[in-house]
């Protein structure tokens, strides 16, 4: 579950908690360095006071400042830092969707979230990226079709698709996995040029189409757009789902009705 961030985790790793200046010395290795769609270069900081100015709040402040805050020994905010790293567009796409929404609230007087909102940080706590080769497997992801997917048709989910984690409150869930566990899908259709690619060229190339993805103003107009990702389903990823009655559990493998909008 996490090969995603096995660079920047193994990287960040040693015999104390990292501090923002060892990630900020990841960031600042990495070519190009992150940034936020704001310009500013992508800064690892310490949570200071809650903001009291609009332009000091989370969201705004890394568009406008690059600063990601970060607490002190928090796996909620060191999984969040190794998220930046690994996927940096798409992350930063995230973040100007929320900024814009923000300055929309912000000019309008409206207080409550929209749906536009709600959707990103469902992606952004709990996201996860599919891609698979055959259309087909995509489609039964979206239709609910646990049984055929995750066991009639397992060989072919093996040789020919991919779930990487994106949201890091779904990797710090994934730290003590618990049945039911569930992500929020965006699902893409690659080539098998892309499967037998590296691993760090295959988060690059997500890493842009899902920025690109992220920044389509026609779509994330409701949490249905996003596909629902029984983890521990994953060929793989759970000892106990060697077993055809494991997809029994409905409780786990729920039904759901299909949602063309969450189509590649």
């Amino acid at each position: 579950m996490f090969e995603p961030l096995r660079l920047y985790g193994a990287a960040a790793s040693g015999p104390r908690w990292p501090a923002p200046g060892e990630l900020q010395r990841l960031a600042d290795a990495r070519r190009p360095p992150p940034a936020s769609r704001g310009g500013a270069a992508l800064r690892f900081v310490t949570q200071g006071r809650k903001a009291r100015a609009w332009e000091e709040k989370y969201e705004a402040r890394i568009y406008l400042k690059g600063e990601v805050q970060m607490r002190p020994d928090n796996w909620h905010d060191l999984l969040n830092a190794l998220v930046w790293l690994t996927f940096p567009r798409a992350k930063a796409a995230l973040n100007e969707r929320h900024y814009r929404a923000l300055l929309d609230q912000q000019h309008s007087g409206v207080r409550n979230r929209g749906p536009l909102q709600d959707v990103m940080t469902l992606f952004d706590e709990g996201g996860v990226i599919v891609a698979a080769r055959d259309r087909e497997l995509l489609r039964l992801l979206a239709d609910f079709a646990w049984q055929d997917l995750f066991w009639r048709s397992r060989g072919r989910v093996i040789t020919g698709m991919r779930f990487y984690l994106f949201g890091h409150a779904l990797y710090e869930k994934a730290l003590n996995p618990f049945t039911g566990i569930t992500g929020r899908g965006i699902l893409f259709e690659v080539d098998q040029g892309f499967l037998a690619a590296p691993l760090v060229a295959q988060i690059a190339s997500l890493d842009q189409r899902l920025a690109t993805r992220l920044l389509d103003q026609d779509r994330w107009r409701s949490t249905r757009e996003l596909a629902p990702v029984p983890i521990l389903g994953v060929p793989g990823w759970c000892a106990d789902n060697v077993c055809e009655t494991y997809y029994d559990d409905a409780a786990q493998f729920r039904a759901g009705r299909r949602q063309e909008s969450r189509g590649v």
